[in-house]
C-alpha cells in the first residue's frame, strides 16, 4: 500500500506545481489590456481577412502515413538486433518470423487502403485521367 502512496503524492506533486506556478503567475503579472495585446501575431503586420482557410486535407493524409511508416521502421530495428541471437539461442524461425510478419502485412493493408483511396497521390496525371475516361466510355 505504501507503494500506491509514493505514486499518489508523486501526481499530486506532478500536478500541483504547474498549477501552482499559473496562479502565481496569474496573480503577480501585470494586466495592462492595450489593443496591440489582444490582436493576432502575423509577424509584426496587420491581419487582414478571416484566419480560417481551407487546407488540402491531402498534406495531413501524408503526414500521417509517414508517421505510421516512420514509427514502422523504428519498431523493426529492435526485431532485426535479437534476430540472430534468438536463432543461434534455438529459437524456431518461425517463431521469430511471425510476428514481425503480420505486423508488416497489417501495415501493407493499410498501406493498399490508403493507395486505393487515393491518400497518397498528389494529383491526377494527365495520362492516368485520359485512360480512366476511355474505359468509362462506351
Amino acid at each position: 500500500m505504501s507503494d500506491w502512496i509514493a505514486i499518489g503524492a508523486l501526481a499530486v506533486v506532478g500536478i500541483g506545481i504547474p498549477l501552482g506556478m499559473m496562479g502565481v503567475s496569474a496573480l503577480l503579472r501585470p494586466s495592462v489590456p492595450e489593443q496591440g495585446k489582444r490582436t493576432i501575431y502575423e509577424s509584426g503586420e496587420v491581419p487582414t481577412g478571416s484566419a480560417h482557410i481551407r487546407f488540402n486535407i491531402q498534406y495531413y493524409m501524408v503526414a500521417l502515413l509517414f508517421l505510421v511508416f516512420d514509427i514502422e521502421t523504428v519498431l523493426l530495428f529492435p526485431w532485426v538486433v535479437i534476430y540472430r541471437p534468438a536463432l543461434e539461442a534455438g529459437i524456431p524461425m518461425a517463431r521469430l518470423l511471425a510476428p514481425m510478419l503480420a505486423f508488416v502485412g497489417i501495415l501493407t493493408v493499410g498501406l493498399v487502403w490508403a493507395w486505393r483511396n487515393g491518400a497518397v497521390e498528389w494529383m491526377r496525371s494527365p495520362r492516368a485521367t485520359r485512360r480512366k475516361t476511355k474505359r468509362n466510355q462506351p
